[in-house]
């Protein structure tokens, strides 16, 4: 079994729903003060290899310098001299790195939007970790393709992973409601495109059609699109319902007549690559709608399991959504497909099995990958 290492401990989030075997797997790294002095300690008694001492003592207090206490740190945790997996191509990503340098362990990563698209400047940057990994796992073919234009001598060893859900866990949507809920659900941020829905719902309100729609999420953009709503007179039949448990979540799935997400590139160039809610909705028999942009088409097919509309265009968007919710045969056609595609394109069984294949062919024999 590997060993899982995790940088940071969840705040105000439950870990009721999460494998308990796993959750009892997991190592928290210590907190900054607490960190700093074990490794010191460690580099007092020799537990850290030379170049590591050195490195850590030229690279000082420089951004980012907790990186290297953290590769330190686990490098004299790790069970065996093996191979490391990195979620994100943030923080772990970095602190594998390190530990590469340092005690010269492989390492892959997982790279998803943020990370591709607008990386954050930092020493070792985007470019440095994928020439260092020994492979770079995102969530999309649209993703995979823009790393290997940017990144040519890297292109052999960028492999597309889906994010996978267990389509099981979700009940199905009865599309009984007499009055036809659109739900969305993501944090209140630009790239969701939350401000073209909340548009797209005043033109269908203003074309007679009645409906209701929920926001599930929370985020910095809460006042602004809570002020739009009450501008554009939608109260009550739009609301921003705030975060909510993934069992709740599930319960408004299996209550709605459609999901939407109408993602858009926001002004620093970010987007969404493949949200997972999209499967989800999926999962739960509901056609979807969201925009033509990086890797959802490679999730939601026009006019086989819902509607694709290009982005920042809510009249687009508001027709899109009054077609399904004028046409119950077409909603309940359109979401048998996407069931039937979530089961087969994002089954957590298939991408735990690919990204299986492409550890054994990464690791070192007789060992089992570190995940980060």
């Amino acid at each position: 079994m590997p060993q899982v290492f995790s940088i940071r401990r969840p705040e105000g989030e439950s870990t009721g729903n999460w494998d308990p075997q796993l959750v009892r797997r997991v190592q928290y790294l210590p907190d900054e003060k607490e960190l700093i002095q074990a490794v010191d300690n460690d580099l007092r008694r020799g537990k850290i290899p030379d170049n590591a001492a050195k490195a850590i003592a030229d690279w000082g207090r420089q951004t980012d310098f907790l990186r290297l206490y953290q590769a330190a740190y686990i490098g004299v945790h790790l069970e065996t001299d093996t191979h490391l997996h990195a979620h994100f191509a943030g923080m772990a990503a970095r602190t594998a790195y390190w530990l590469k340098e340092f005690f010269n362990i492989p390492f892959s990563f997982t790279a998803h939007a943020n990370d591709i698209f607008v990386p954050r400047s930092f020493a070792i940057g985007l470019d440095r970790l994928v020439d260092a990994a020994s492979a770079v796992i995102t969530e999309t073919d649209y993703a995979a393709n823009y790393l290997r234009e940017r990144f040519p001598g890297s292109a052999a060893k960028i492999e597309r992973v889906y994010n996978g859900i267990d389509a099981t866990n979700f009940a199905r949507a009865n599309f009984d409601a007499p009055i036809p809920l659109i739900l969305s659900v993501g944090r209140l941020i630009e790239k969701k495109g939350f401000t073209d829905l909340i548009e797209a719902c005043r033109l269908l309100r203003d074309s007679g059609r009645e409906f209701r729609g929920e926001i599930i999420g929370d985020g910095p953009l809460q006042n602004d699109l809570h002020t739009q709503i009450v501008r554009a007179d939608l109260e009550p039949r739009i609301r921003l319902v705030g975060s909510q448990s993934q069992e709740k979540i599930h319960g408004r799935l299996a209550a709605a007549h459609l999901f939407v997400l109408p993602c858009v590139q926001d002004t620093a160039g970010g987007s969404d690559n493949l949200p997972t809610v999209i499967a989800e909705a999926m999962a739960a028999g509901l056609p979807v709608v969201s925009t033509s942009i990086a890797g959802i088409p490679e999730m939601v097919e026009h006019n086989v399991t819902g509607e694709l509309v290009p982005p920042n265009e809510p009249r687009a968007l508001a027709a899109a959504l009054e077609r399904i919710i004028t046409n119950l045969p077409r909603a309940r056609q359109l979401g048998a497909r996407g069931l039937e595609v979530a089961g087969e394109k994002f089954s957590i069984v298939t991408s735990a099995q690919s990204l299986l294949g492409i550890f054994n062919k990464l690791r070192r024999p007789d060992s089992a990958p570190s995940i980060a």
